[in-house]
């Protein structure tokens, strides 16, 4: 069994971590289910043979997800933000995590139906927000405020003023 990584994000399911997963897994590049666990004996919120963890891999990034009851819920505190290239990219990510069940927020946000938060943010947003023209900046930002899915053509029009 090769070591596990030094950091690994931990991420809280009531009993649906290997179907996130899996989701993941088929809407990401760069992203895969690594292994499933199975619990060695019953558990608070499950029987011996059960998925108890899911070793899985987001956009590079590892993870495990467990299956620990309805205790914990997820919260936006806590977000994967993805950088996107373009509007079809922007598009693709969105319409799969609020398509599958998800919900849309506000600014780049979306949560997935395990009510996991996803910030879905295309490149010519943030360097328009972060850019060294302050008016272009606040045009953009102003522009961002009140979309959900983020339209880079606005984006890209407010910054030219």
């Amino acid at each position: 069994m090769p070591n596990p990584p030094k950091n690994t994000i931990c991420l809280w399911y009531d009993r649906d971590a290997e179907a996130a997963a899996r989701f993941y897994a088929a809407t990401f590049p760069d992203s895969s289910v690594d292994a499933v666990h199975r619990a060695p004996s019953d558990f608070p919120s499950g029987k011996k043979g059960d998925v108890l963890t899911v070793e899985f891999t987001v956009i590079g990034i590892p993870c495990i997800g467990i299956n620990g009851g309805p205790t914990f819920k997820q919260t936006e505190a806590f977000s994967f933000q993805v950088a996107t290239v373009d509007q079809a990219e922007t598009d693709r990510y969105w319409n799969a995590i609020v398509g599958n069940g998800g919900e849309e927020s506000a600014c780049g946000w979306c949560k997935d139906r395990w009510g996991l938060s996803w910030q879905i943010t295309p490149i010519a947003l943030t360097r328009a927000v972060m850019g060294a023209d302050p008016a272009a900046a606040k045009r953009a930002f102003d522009a961002m405020m009140p979309m959900k899915k983020i339209d880079v053509a606005a984006i890209e029009a407010a910054v030219r003023g």
